[in-house]
């Protein structure tokens, strides 16, 4: 678990949590949700903590990756760090390399039926690009909204309150591309 592993390392370099709040950005209160277990820290969050703790998100999120061949990082399925709602409908599988965070990142989406992923609005100039794989989505932002069917792919801006939702019936899954504004 992430919340434990992070208290953990922030107590063996005898951080408090306000030592860590000025460190990273990241407020103290959502570092105290963090540590237990009550929230779910965004990509972005996570890069701010292990660029303040100088650490690898691998060793951060307690995971390892197994270089196959020279050059060739491979990192087992298992081993794909995760996001879930409180709620548990939606899960984001990491997949982008963590050098990325805040310029562009990909997600596995998965939605089971009633799922929502809700999110306020990102920097100015972000844009989204989410590709349907199974299922159908509900995507709004702003005051637009569209359903978007298996094998379509829906572009819309991330800088306004934005949400993707399954509204249908069975489970939905989907590539999830966050362009962050320059």
């Amino acid at each position: 678990m992430l919340g434990p592993r992070l208290k953990a390392i922030r107590r063996s370099r005898n951080l408090s949590l306000d030592d860590l709040a000025a460190l990273s950005g990241v407020s103290k209160s959502m570092l105290s949700q963090v540590e237990r277990g009550q929230a779910n820290p965004t990509f972005g969050t996570l890069w701010s903590l292990t660029t303040a703790l100088d650490l690898e998100f691998a060793e951060l999120i307690g995971l390892q990756s197994t270089v196959s061949h020279p050059g060739i990082e491979v990192t087992a399925g298992g081993f794909t760090p995760e996001i879930r709602t409180d709620d548990g409908l939606c899960t984001l599988r990491i997949l982008s390399p963590t050098q990325s965070a805040g310029q562009i990142e990909w997600y596995d989406l998965t939605l089971q039926p009633g799922g929502a992923l809700v999110s306020s609005p990102h920097a100015h100039g972000a844009r989204e690009h989410l590709t349907v794989r199974d299922g159908m989505l509900q995507v709004a932002s702003g005051g637009d909204s569209v359903e978007v069917s298996k094998d379509a792919t829906a572009r819309y801006a991330a800088d306004v309150p934005h949400a993707i939702r399954n509204l249908g019936k069975t489970p939905a899954r989907a590539l999830l591309v966050v362009a962050h504004g320059r």
